[in-house]
């Protein structure tokens, strides 16, 4: 089987950890591509059970648009830049509209009195809760796209890039947008950040602690048991919909990340045709992985999404 130098990385990895190189989980294999027959785009999905060192892979190393996931790298490098000094976690930055320069799109940040101060890790928080794209420019400012895709790329992370506001990258940003990654790639930084290889020890709990307090919870979050530990980000754009989540569940962690895109369904009704999609995977994965703890969402859920 062909394999990306990503996912030859990761059983190289994998196997000088102590651990066995994953092996692909055929049975949930095809549940999942059940799931995805006859939708009407393109759908990559990736999964990994830590524990029991299973994987599956459709589309795992294709290209997609990262949408707000992209968040997440620039979250890394933020926390690289406080790790070295260069930046101060708690510090008071004052808040100037204009030095984004991006539309008002229901920023909670645009909302702030210019001048007011705010601080860092109020910003890191804003991005990742609850996605807002004015506290995620500013940081991406101070991290660069340049700095944010040389980390990507000294630690091993070959597909996933900064597009936006990136010297070079012009080409990229007309075909993916703000970013772009692999479903394998994008759950495995959040693997990273799980088991404590990102940056630091003390700044992957951080940034775990972090991912794990997330605001839009109406899609994969929905069809996990509410009690169950998830860190995660979402990305929707017109065409595209995807969310990579890591569940601290009974049986052992398990991350998956789906992402789809040329979706012929671009509206933005709760039913839209990948919104669905996110469910669906996350309700598989959890009835596969955890038969001794059934869940399902309690009846009249729909309210509150």
């Amino acid at each position: 089987m062909n394999r990306t130098l990503s996912s030859i990385l990761l059983a190289i990895l994998l196997i000088f950890s102590g651990f066995s190189a994953p092996k692909t989980d055929k049975k949930l294999t095809e549940k999942l591509t059940q799931l995805i027959t006859g939708f009407n785009g393109k759908v990559g999905i990736y999964v990994r059970h830590l524990k029991k060192h299973k994987i599956v892979e459709i589309q795992a190393d294709t290209l997609f648009p990262t949408a707000s996931m992209i968040k997440v790298p620039i979250l890394l490098k933020v926390f690289d830049k406080i790790d070295a000094g260069e930046l101060k976690y708690d510090e008071k930055l004052a808040w100037y509209a204009d030095s984004i320069n991006y539309p008002y799109d229901g920023s909670i940040l645009w909302s702030y009195q210019e001048g007011k101060t705010i601080t860092l890790n109020e910003l890191v928080s804003l991005m990742i809760t609850y996605s807002d794209n004015h506290a995620s420019l500013w940081l991406q400012k101070m991290a660069t796209g340049e700095g944010i895709n040389e980390w990507l790329d000294q630690n091993g992370f070959t597909s996933t890039r900064m597009n936006s506001r990136t010297e070079g990258r012009r080409p990229n940003w007309e075909q993916y947008g703000w970013g772009q990654t692999t479903p394998r790639e994008m759950a495995e930084l959040l693997v990273m950040i799980r088991e404590g290889r990102a940056v630091s020890p003390a700044a992957s709990e951080e940034m775990y602690r972090v991912l794990t307090r997330i605001y839009w919870n109406d899609t994969a979050l929905s069809q996990i048991p509410p009690y169950v530990q998830a860190a995660s980000k979402q990305g929707a754009v017109n065409e595209s919909r995807s969310e990579v989540v890591l569940v601290n569940a009974p049986s052992g962690d398990y991350v998956f990340c789906v992402i789809t895109n040329h979706q012929a369904d671009t509206g933005w009704e709760d039913d839209n045709a990948g919104f669905v999609l996110l469910r669906d995977v996350s309700r598989t994965l959890w009835e596969y992985f955890e038969p001794k703890y059934p869940w399902r969402p309690a009846a009249g859920y729909e309210l509150y999404r």
